[in-house]
This record gives structure tokens, sequence and C-alpha cells, in this order.
């Protein structure tokens, strides 16, 4: 063997022992430390555990405990740390307004009934419940469902004071921008339609305009016009030049506004 050859295999033999080396040093070192998940704060809610219809009469059943991130809970919702035994003090209570499964329960949307029935336990405070009669002619060819607002219009026939003429038709708005509370028993949309064809129409009214639907019955018939749900929040400004008819004061109201004075 000549030297060239024993000084190569050296040389080889001094590399693997060196990279050996290195290798069992790196398997040795301790692995980096896994940084613990930051712990998200959470908190018990009351949420529906099905879906809640308009005017169901709630039970403790309906409803479930169900963890809710802290920084996303409202302070409108009902906390097991607040009110553990929450569901058998809310059962009973009656659904002013739908709830879907997993919705938190909020006490704004439940009103207790105390005995009363359920249009006087979702009636809303200060108005009353009046009913009246329409057909698919004065009522928008069943298109004006609960929860839509609509105008009231009053068309009568007065006798022409010219004798040999014909008798003047005269049609006027008597009540406008007014909550349809129930189309004949139905206090809501059915499922899978957008018509509605009743024989009465129940209306959220205030006590004052009570008078002005009782008095233009009377007087004419009585038509329902509905409105966009885009006007809905609009304050409704006619002019005051048109003479009304005797008896019917026309009271105009906006939803989230005062009265505007009475026209007679």
């Amino acid at each position: 063997m000549n030297i060239a050859r024993i000084v190569v295999l050296t040389i080889a033999l001094g590399a693997g022992g060196v990279a050996a080396y290195l290798a069992s040093g790196t398997d040795s070192r301790p692995p980096a430390p896994v940084e613990p998940a930051a712990q998200i704060k959470t908190v018990d809610v009351l949420v529906a555990k099905a879906d809640i219809g308009l005017g169901q009469s709630l039970t403790a059943n309906d409803m479930i405990w169900q963890t809710w991130p802290a920084s996303t809970a409202s302070t409108s919702f009902i906390r097991r740390s607040d009110r553990p035994d929450a569901a058998n003090q809310i059962a009973g209570s009656i659904a002013r307004a739908p709830f879907v499964a997993g919705e938190p329960i909020r006490e704004a949307k439940l009103v207790k009934a105390d005995g009363s029935g359920f249009m006087a336990a979702i009636l809303p405070t200060g108005f009353r419940a009046v009913s009246t009669e329409i057909s698919a002619e004065t009522g928008a060819g069943g298109f004006i469902l609960p929860n839509d607002h609509v105008d009231v219009l009053l068309t009568r026939r007065e006798k022409n004071p010219i004798p040999s003429g014909q008798d003047l038709v005269v049609s006027k708005i008597v009540l406008t921008n007014i909550r349809v509370l129930a189309i004949d028993q139905a206090p809501k949309e059915k499922e899978g339609t957008n018509t509605l064809v009743g024989r009465t129409v129940t209306l959220a009214l205030k006590p004052e305009q009570t008078a002005v639907l009782a008095a233009a019955r009377q007087a004419g018939t009585l038509s329902l016009a509905l409105r966009s749900i885009a006007d809905v929040n609009q304050v409704d400004v006619s002019s005051n030049d048109q003479a009304q008819p005797p008896g019917i004061n026309v009271i105009r109201y906006g939803v989230n506004n005062p009265p505007a004075p009475v026209v007679k």
C-alpha cells in the first residue's frame, strides 16, 4: 500500500468521525420549548334549543346553556353566572319575536302573559288592536302580510251640489303608516307563501286612531294601501288645503317620531 492511499484513508476516517460527533451532539440538544396556546375566556349563555315561533309560550326545555366567547357576549344575554335558574324563571313567557336555534335568549323579545291572550301579550305598550273587514280588492290583492305597514283609505259617495249632476266619489287617506298585527287569526306569514287573503285585518292603533277608524268604517268603504319597507320610518307630510270628510280626522304618525298635529 502506497503512502497516498494511506493518507486518503486517514482523511476519510477523520471526516467520518467528525461527522458522527456532530450528529450525536445535534441529537442530544433539547427540543425548543412550545409556547402554551392563549386561553379564550368564555361564559355560559342561555340560547334557544330549537326554533321558537312568534307567540310561542316558552318552557324550560326550549332553552339550553351554551358556551360563548366572553368578548362577544352582549350585556343583554342571560349568563349562567348571573342567573343560574333563568330557564325556570323565563318559562311561561311568550315570544314577541321569533328565535332561531342557537340564538341567545333576550328578555326584550319576551313578555309575561300573566293570563292574558296572545294578542294582548305581543301588543306594544300604548297601542290598541282593532280589526276591520277587508277583501282581496281592498287588501292589496292579499299581498299584505303581518308586520307590514299600510295606509288606510276611505272612499265614499257624496251628493253633487248641482241637482242634475252625478254623485261625487271622494277618497281620502285617514290613517298612515299603520302596522298590521294579523290577517284573520294569522299573526305571522306562513312558510312558502307571499300572499295571505283574509276577510279581517287587525291593526295596531293609538287610542285616538281607533275612533278615526271606527268613524271611517261607518262613513264608507275602507281600503288598505301597502307601504314599501323603505318608507316605514318616513314621516308623512301632506298639504292641509284639502277638506276632510265631516267627522273624519286624518292622523299621521311616523314609527319613531311624535304624532303630527290632528288635521280636521
